[in-house]
């Protein structure tokens, strides 16, 4: 997929990841779409980065949100790219110690906002990519989505997010299998510990907790890192059904 002059609909784009990616795909001529909840700063990234830069707020689990978002890219040109980063989590144990079971609405709303949405995503992208006309080996576009190693060995308190995550892990072999009839690509992102917004948020000793137990570089992983997987996904046509651990090799431990 070429970037330059495409279209690029980013979801969660108003921070993190999701601003990371909105941020490198417009560097490299992409027109971006910066879809989020958070109007505001989804705004002021959209107005920094200024002419190929629009924002709408977009619930990722509305049918009406995405399809407005997939429609106001569409309306820039052809919709090449989809950087899906929406996505959030919540610590609760399946049993707690007083033996008060997990919150069955609290589940569900996890696995809505970070499973249902990213399938919503996928759909909604892929039926307007459908559209475009065929480029070099038939490609229509390419769909890159975001798990989290916690999809793999979800630590204790994550039952809901790591399910979410996993399903999202499932999920891209199949959809890439389904959408190769169309010419659609589809890759996820598995994130380690990453700097992001709410990173940045936890004592700083907890965060250097995080941090030292990556194996190399022991750090917390860059947004920007993410950003550039994404872009190599974007434009490496030959790339496709692959989940990716971005994770400096860490595993997480139970706790």
């Amino acid at each position: 997929m070429e970037i330059d002059g495409t279209v690029a609909l980013v979801t969660g784009a108003a921070s993190g990841l999701g601003e990371a990616s909105a941020r490198a795909l417009h560097g490299r001529g992409a027109h971006v779409v910066l879809a989020d909840m958070d109007e505001t700063k989804g705004a002021h990234v959209a107005t920094a980065l200024g002419a190929r830069a629009a924002f709408v707020r977009c619930d990722v689990t509305s049918e009406d949100d995405v399809a407005q978002a997939v429609a106001a890219a569409a309306q820039a040109g052809p919709l090449g790219v989809c950087v899906h980063c929406a996505g959030g989590g919540i610590a609760a144990r399946t049993l707690s110690r007083d033996g008060t079971p997990h919150a069955l609405d609290a589940f569900r709303r996890v696995v809505e906002l970070n499973l249902v949405g990213s399938f919503n995503v996928l759909r909604l992208a892929a039926a307007q990519m459908a559209t475009n006309d065929p480029g070099p080996d038939g490609e229509r576009g390419v769909c890159i989505m975001t798990a989290s190693i916690a999809g793999y060995e979800g630590q204790i308190g994550q039952v809901a997010y790591g399910s979410a995550k996993a399903g999202v892990i499932g999920m891209t072999i199949i959809a890439a299998r389904d959408l190769a009839a169309a010419g659609i690509r589809v890759n996820t992102i598995a994130p380690g510990t990453f700097a992001t917004p709410p990173m940045m948020m936890v004592p700083d000793a907890m965060r250097d907790a995080f941090a030292a137990n990556v194996p190399f570089p022991r750090r917390l992983g860059d947004p920007a890192e993410f950003a550039a997987l994404a872009l190599h996904m974007a434009e490496n046509g030959y790339l496709n059904g692959q989940v990716i651990r971005l994770d400096g090799a860490v595993r997480f431990q139970p706790k």
